[in-house]
Formats: structure tokens, C-alpha cells, sequence
């Protein structure tokens, strides 16, 4: 086998696309370190002060629309080339950002993220594209290595950073987020250059088609929700573990550790444990062990890799529900992010096993909509659930039983995904006739649960006093989730 020199075999575009990568990364996760902490920070104390729950639906469009997006990005960089839409990615991103921390009103702040999350959506398709381009079947399998690497060192060292800069203002992370983006302009223009586009590329109109087509696939669509329980769990670090470091743990045990450690090797440093570090503990376990969990798993069975990913992030959430003790809760974060990256490198090599050859690429090409229910259910269900079950709890006797019920009920949710995805494997695993209908039996029933959730939603919304409107939103979205998801499926139903 012959060996892979980084400096021989990979071309100047690929590096210059990794160190944007690096910066992008960088800017993203600096931010949602600290975004839901900032958010519903009281004014006095210098936050915005938004309700949990108006946060929770904020970032739940926002991280959906960063995963759908880049749909539509790939289609439109193929056609108007990768440059020039890095060029208008970097300038949304970086206006995105800065006008996100110049905002106080809830639309506005809203409005910035979304122009954030269109900046990010262009960008991710176009740097995923330029390393496949830029390397081949030898050099790939390194290359995409160093890709995700990239993105890991971005999302542990951005945080660190804000730690210092919102001990001056919370708003420079903002800025900082949004220098990082502007900065990429200079190897934008200068440095990088369009790689060879493939004579193949797909137009818009056939991306919406093809978009189409795998939202009426029932079999590709379980999949995905049953994988997507898993994914809920991951986006309460952005929300409800942040919400519950900053109101229920006590810090100072992990901060004064830590200040002694630094100090013990001559470092003059006081480190102060806080909500942006529970990114850095996510980041940091991947970066140290994901080469050996990746060769521990990388011969073995692709289900049963998930599956263990799965319930280690389990086991993670049940740490967080056992005990209020800082330690515990860094063990929780820890464990939690081994399952992760157990889990997830193999998603795709479980896509791959249960795809029709014939349907492969278009399997692979939207197997990510993971992203979307997770975010959409994990953030919006979490915030809803903190806010009415720990935050009236706070300051009372009764928050450590709260809080066990709390994380207790994520961790059972993880063990029914890894659960459903045998279960899937089992009944459905082969492309049939047979198994096209019971999984469009099966879908006909998960889209009448998320459209359930909207009636609950509706109810409490309109009954609340006064009448809470953005749960009234959230519930019209959970019922267009729901009752279009089954017009969809029955359409599909009927073609067949």
C-alpha cells in the first residue's frame, strides 16, 4: 500500500478550504457554546432575557434550517462555482453573526441567525465538495480525516477564547464570531481555486425532485426518525445542559481544580468553569480518542456500532440524572461524546447497508435529515420540558428530583432509538415490496405523534394566561411536520 504524503498528495485548494473550515467552525461553535446561556441571561446581568422556551424554538429553525439548506447550497455552487458562493457564505455569515450581537428584539436576533444559518448552509456543501474533489480513493480516506479533525479543533479551542471575551462583553463573542468569517475572505479571493467540476451536476429543479422522492420513502424516512432520537439528546448541549450547568451546578469544585493544575505547572491563570466549556469537553474527548475508537469499531458490525454509540450516550444522560456533582456532570458530557463518536461514523455505513443499489447516492445524499428532526424535536421538546419541570423547581428541595425525571427521560428515549434501529434492521432492513408498505404503516404513525405533539402544543399555548404565541408557533410547525408528513406518505402510497 502505498504510504500518503500530506504535502505531496494533497493540493494547495484543499488545504486553503481546511483552515476556512477551521475558522468557520470556529465562529459557529464559539457561539452556541454560549448562544442559549446568553439568550435567556436576565438584562440586568446582560443578557436579552427571553423565556427558555422562546430560545429552545429560535434555535431549533435555526439549527433545522443550517441542515436543510445546504440542500438547495450544493445545487446553486455546482452551477454559480464554489468561489463565488464562498465569496456571498463568508459575507452572510460574518453580517449574520455581527448583527446577532447588535440586536436586542427577539425578531431581529432571530432574523440575524437566520441570515447566519443561509451563510452556513452555502458554506458546508462547498467545502465537503472541495475535499472529495481535491482528493481521491487513495488520499480520501486521510483527507476527510483531517477535515473532521479541522472541525473538532475549531469547536474545542472557540470556546476557550470566549471564555475570556465575555468577561468583557458578551457581545464580543459575537464580533469575534463574526471577524473569524470575514478573515476567510483573504484566502476566499486569493487563495482558493474552483476545483474540476463533475460533468454530472445536478440542476435545481432535479434536487427538488429528487428531495421529493426520498421524503416519500417511508423506509429511508423510519430510519432517519428512529436514528433522530439519538440526535435529540445531542442538541440539549446547546439548550437544556447549558441551562442546567448555569442554574443547578455548582462550578467552583471544577474551577478550582482546574486553577491548581495550572498554577502546579506555571501557569498564573484562575479558570472559571462555565457553560461554554461543556463544547470544549465534547470537542476535547473526540479530539483525544477518536483514532482509537475508530479503530476498535472500524472492522465491526455497523448496527451493532450504533447501537453502542447509542446507549453510551444513554449511560451519559443517566450520569447527568444521577447527581448534582460537578464531576459527575463532566463524566455525563464525556461519555455522552464517546457515544457519539462511536456512533456516529458508521451511520453512513448503515445507510449503505439497507439502501437499494439502485437508490444509494440519493440514500447518502439526504441522510442527514437526522439533523432536522433532532434539532427541531430536541430543542423545542427540551426547552418546553425545562421550563415547565426544573426552572418552577429552582431554589427548592424538590429541583434534584426534577432534574433525575428530567435527564432520566432522554436517556430512556436514546435506549427506544437504539432499540428501533434493531428493530428497523430486523423488519425492514431489506428492500421489499412488503417492507416499503409496513414502513409506510409505521411513518403513517410517527407523523400522527409529531402532529399529537402540535395539538398539545396548540392547548397549552392557547390556553395559557395570556396566550403564549410562540408555543402556538411551535405547534403549528409540529402540526405541518405532522399532517404534511402523511399527506406525503400517502401520496407516495398510492404512486406505488
Amino acid at each position: 500500500m502505498t504510504k500518503t504524503n500530506i504535502f505531496r498528495d494533497y493540493p494547495r485548494t484543499f488545504w486553503v478550504a481546511n483552515v476556512m473550515e477551521l475558522f468557520e467552525r470556529a465562529a459557529y461553535y464559539g457561539l452556541n457554546s454560549i448562544l442559549a446561556g446568553y439568550l435567556t441571561l436576565s438584562i440586568v446581568e446582560g443578557g436579552l432575557g427571553f423565556s427558555t422556551q422562546s430560545v429552545g424554538f429560535l434555535q431549533g429553525l435555526v439549527y433545522a434550517f443550517t441542515y436543510i439548506f445546504p440542500i438547495l447550497g450544493g445545487a446553486l455552487a455546482d452551477r454559480y462555482g464554489y468561489r463565488r458562493l464562498l465569496t456571498v457564505a463568508f459575507c452572510l455569515l460574518s453580517a449574520g453573526y455581527f448583527a446577532a450581537g447588535n440586536m436586542t428584539s427577539y425578531a431581529l436576533v432571530f432574523l440575524a441567525l437566520l441570515v447566519m444559518a443561509t451563510g452556513s448552509g452555502l458554506f458546508k456543501p462547498i467545502i465537503s465538495g472541495t475535499i472529495a474533489r481535491t482528493t481521491d480513493e487513495r488520499t480520501s480516506g486521510f483527507g476527510f480525516g483531517i477535515y473532521y479533525w479541522m472541525i473538532n479543533l475549531g469547536a474545542f479551542l472557540a470556546p476557550l477564547v470566549v471564555s475570556v471575551l465575555k468577561g468583557f462583553s458578551w457581545k464580543y463573542v459575537f464580533v469575534a464570531s463574526s471577524l473569524y468569517c470575514a478573515a476567510m475572505l483573504i484566502p476566499a479571493l486569493s487563495l482558493y481555486r474552483d476545483p474540476p467540476r463533475p460533468k454530472d451536476t445536478k440542476k435545481l429543479k432535479e434536487v427538488l425532485a429528487g428531495a421529493a422522492e426520498v421524503l416519500g420513502d417511508a423506509r429511508f424516512m423510519l430510519m432517519v426518525v428512529v436514528y433522530s432520537g439519538f440526535w435529540i439528546l445531542y442538541f440539549q448541549n446547546f439548550g437544556t445542559v447549558l441551562w442546567y450547568l448555569r442554574d443547578v451546578i455548582d462550578k467552583e469544585p471544577v474551577s478550582t481544580a482546574i486553577t491548581a493544575m495550572l498554577r502546579g505547572i506555571g501557569l498564573p491563570w484562575t479558570f472559571q468553569f462555565d457553560i461554554e466549556h461543556v463544547t470544549v469537553i465534547n470537542a476535547g474527548t473526540i479530539i483525544l480518542l477518536q483514532v482509537l475508537v475508530s479503530k476498535i469499531v472500524s472492522a465491526r458490525n455497523a448496527l451493532a456500532t450504533m447501537v453502542a454509540g447509542m446507549l453510551l450516550g444513554a449511560v451519559g444522560f443517566l450520569l447527568l440524572s444521577l447527581s448534582h456533582n460537578p464531576w459527575v456532570f463532566v463524566a455525563g458530557i464525556a461519555v455522552f461524546s464517546i457515544g457519539e463518536m462511536t456512533a456516529h461514523p458508521k451511520y453512513y455505513s448503515f445507510v449503505g447497508l439497507v439502501a437499494p443499489p439502485d437508490r444509494k447516492a440519493v440514500y447518502m445524499g439526504y441522510a442527514f435529515l437526522y439533523g432536522v428532526f433532532g434539532s427541531l424535536l430536541g430543542s423545542n421538546v427540551g426547552s418546553f420540558l425545562y421550563a415547565r419541570m426544573i426552572e418552577p423547581a429552582l431554589g427548592t428541595p424538590g429541583i434534584g428530583a426534577r432534574t433525575t425525571v428530567f435527564w432520566l427521560m432522554f436517556a430512556v428515549l436514546d435506549v427506544c432509538a437504539a432499540l428501533g434501529l434493531i428493530l428497523f434492521f430486523r423488519r425492514f432492513g431489506t428492500d421489499t415490496a412488503d417492507t416499503r408498505r409496513r414502513a409506510a404503516r409505521a411513518m403513517n404513525w410517527a407523523y400522527r405523534l409529531i402532529g399529537l405533539l402540535g395539538v398539545a402544543f396548540l392547548f397549552l399555548g392557547l390556553t395559557a394566561q395570556p396566550v403564549q404565541y410562540r408555543t402556538v408557533v411551535q405547534a403549528v410547525i409540529f402540526l405541518i411536520l405532522g399532517i404534511g408528513g402523511l399527506w406525503i406518505n400517502r401520496r407516495a402510497q398510492a404512486r406505488q
